[in-house]
């Protein structure tokens, strides 16, 4: 595997970053910077991504025929590579990233040509419909249920969780068609409009919620809520499988150039250089630093060699559950140690601090999101299917276990 980038690949690399310099504005620098997880706010995302959309790059793993912009897998490397070495906000992945390619899979010629557009043009918001109170990791025990009345699906039940609900259009859903046979047997995909009658949302504020507009998970309910038949995924009770298609593009991301990116802002936090107390000077914490380090350029590789394997038309399989394990175990792991570099000025991070315009905030500026980013990333290893689910997971498919 040759790593050198050949001259075509550095003019590409060039574009990026020009692209960078002009839409990624002070603005976005400074919500992102605010940020407990690099999302930011709605309107905020939207003109980043819309940004990128005018550009033909929203969407860079969807197929030309659909909109993508037709790279190769170095070519998207090197896009996720400068993205994250910039710091630009985190994309929304439940409609371009998650529902898209369910829908190109297994969707109705009609159903695309209903959803990719706005999708990819982030005209439409989505969130997912999974969890459910009692039913996280063990997603099959799912009970949402989902009754046939002839010309209509009726809907009774609630989703758990739900990032973003509170902005969605849409929502994709799985839900309880069937009880015979095995739980996952009985599951639908079914996409169901936010503004349809029935529907209720709930925040759930959590502690890392700092300020007004960061406020992320929901719970969802569904009251005798009707569907019409046409929004339905493929096949009645055949929803586990175009979840399992999902799941492989939600676990497996890049996580690499996002790890690097937040190791070398640890370094400028911990040596005082962003302002606040030098302490790289400490061996045993330099040590640390270097241990992930380390981890970080094995992640790398790793992703390389998979995305080559998926550059010549492999999908991603069981590794992108190693992947999403690795991946967030770094992430909480440079966590903790940003928040031992932020000492006592990470404490204040309650709404209160953000909401003094005329009195400046203790500590540095990169201080006060630490802690919510820290509390934030404690769920990274449950989300998406918890990390003990992935190893078992890879215990089945790659050991044979």
């Amino acid at each position: 595997m040759d790593l050198a980038f050949t001259a075509d690949e550095i003019a590409f690399r060039n574009e990026v970053r020009a692209f960078i310099k002009e839409a990624f504005d002070d603005d976005l620098r400074w919500k992102v910077s605010q940020s407990k997880n690099g999302y930011i706010d709605k309107e905020g995302m939207l003109r980043w991504q819309r940004a990128l959309y005018r550009r033909g790059w929203a969407a860079p793993n969807w197929p030309k025929e659909h909109g993508g912009p037709g790279w190769n897998a170095t070519q998207k490397y090197i896009f996720d590579l400068e993205m994250s070495a910039a710091g630009t906000p985190v994309m929304s992945p439940m409609g371009l990233k998650m529902v898209a390619p369910v829908i190109m899979a297994f969707g109705t010629p009609a159903q695309k040509k209903k959803f990719l557009p706005p999708i990819l043009a982030s005209e439409v918001w989505w969130c997912q419909g999974y969890s459910e109170p009692g039913s996280g990791s063990d997603l099959a025990s799912l009970q949402m249920k989902c009754e046939d009345k002839g010309d209509h699906f009726l809907l009774n039940g609630s989703k758990i969780w739900t990032t973003h609900a509170q902005w969605a259009d849409w929502m994709f859903n799985l839900v309880r068609t069937s009880n015979t046979g095995k739980p996952q047997e009985g599951i639908s995909f079914i996409l169901v409009d936010m503004k349809t009658p029935g529907i209720s949302i709930r925040s759930l504020p959590t502690l890392d919620d700092p300020v007004d507009g960061e406020q992320e998970i929901n719970q969802v309910f569904y009251e005798d809520v009707k569907v019409p038949k046409e929004n339905l995924i493929g096949e009645v009770d055949q929803g586990w499988t175009y979840a399992k298609y999902l799941l492989e593009f939600e676990r497996g991301n890049a996580y690499g150039p996002g790890l690097r990116r937040s190791l070398n802002k640890l370094r400028k936090m911990a040596s005082g250089e962003m302002g606040g107390v030098n302490i790289y000077a400490d061996p045993d914490f330099r040590r640390r630093i270097d241990d992930i380090d380390v981890q970080i350029s094995a992640m790398e590789f790793t992703e390389l060699r998979i995305f080559s394997a998926m550059s010549a038309g492999q999908r991603p399989g069981p590794e992108s559950s190693m992947l999403k394990c690795r991946g967030t175990e770094l992430q909480q792991a440079i966590s903790e140690l940003a928040v031992e570099c932020a000492g006592p000025f990470g404490q204040p991070f309650v709404r209160n601090t953000f909401e003094r315009p005329n009195e400046p905030r203790p500590g540095p500026g990169w201080a006060a999101p630490v802690a919510p980013y820290y509390f934030n990333l404690r769920k990274a290893s449950i989300y998406a299917g918890s990390n003990e689910i992935q190893r078992n997971i890879m215990a089945k498919a790659v050991l044979g276990l």
